[in-house]
């Protein structure tokens, strides 16, 4: 039988919460919070272990996903507390972190094309990233020296799924571009100086694009290391684009070049 739940002051409650709020403990649990029906199956077909799924009352059991290790019915006052989206589907759910090391990456394609964004600052950003790198299927989306937890909840909120069905790692720069030249994978820096512009370069090989933030760009290490820098040419008064737009350029123009 499932087990319902009427109260704020419930440990299970408690503990939801302070995953919402908490990166220590997410870290320290390996336990995150995803909210939303769709983000929850989207999580599962991606392998994630769902450990507990919470539901409001109303809630038919034959539309909650399957494949989840506990069901746990709350009241509408508790669900209230508890989401913080408006749009839940009134589902959600505590799951387990999988690996994100480089080691943990399965590229499967030989040509493979993956955007490496370095020390992003902004939870949003990097969920809008991931959403782009949905869109144009990316191989893997990799994190250079993190700031954040990748499950931060705006970044699983604002990737809308995303961080489930993109493989992601994280690590330093150094790791990654040595991981980068044992693969055998050519690296494309965005930056302004003595770069060419985007549509003159070729991404058809083994391609890694790799952008900045807003403020600061990238570090020497991978303008050293890179085949070409590129840069999107601007014609107003402002020289940078918000990080997730500058990706999402790059990416599909070398998705154009590829055919798709």
């Amino acid at each position: 039988m499932n087990k319902h739940i009427s109260s704020n002051n419930n440990p299970l409650v408690k503990q939801l919460l302070q995953l919402q709020s908490k990166s220590k403990l997410r870290k320290t649990s390996g336990l995150f919070v995803i909210e939303g029906r769709r983000e929850i199956q989207l999580a599962l077909d991606s392998g994630y272990n769902i450990e507990t799924l919470l539901y409001a009352d109303g809630i038919s059991q034959d539309a909650l996903p399957q494949g989840v290790q506990r069901y746990v019915s709350v009241n509408s006052g508790v669900y209230q507390k508890m989401a913080h989206r408006g749009t839940t589907e009134g589902q959600i759910a505590i799951a387990r972190m999988p690996g994100h090391h480089l080691s943990d990456l399965n590229i499967q394609t030989l040509n493979p094309l993956i955007l490496i964004a370095e020390a992003p600052e902004k939870p949003g950003n990097i969920g809008a990233i991931l959403r782009t790198a949905d869109a144009g299927k990316l191989d893997a989306v990799i994190i250079a020296n993190p700031l954040t937890d990748l499950y931060n909840p705006n970044i699983v909120r604002s990737s809308v799924g995303g961080i489930f069905t993109v493989p992601v790692a994280t690590g330093s720069t150094e790791e990654i571009i040595a991981w980068l030249k044992s693969h055998n994978i050519s690296i494309f820096a965005a930056a302004l100086d003595q770069a060419e512009s985007y549509q003159l370069t070729d991404y058809k090989s083994p391609t890694a694009i790799v952008v900045g933030t807003e403020d600061h760009g990238l570090s020497e290490s991978w303008l050293k290391s890179a085949q070409k820098i590129v840069k999107i040419p601007m014609s107003g008064k402002i020289d940078s684009l918000n990080v997730s737009v500058a990706a999402g350029i790059l990416i599909f123009e070398a998705k154009r070049q590829r055919g798709f």
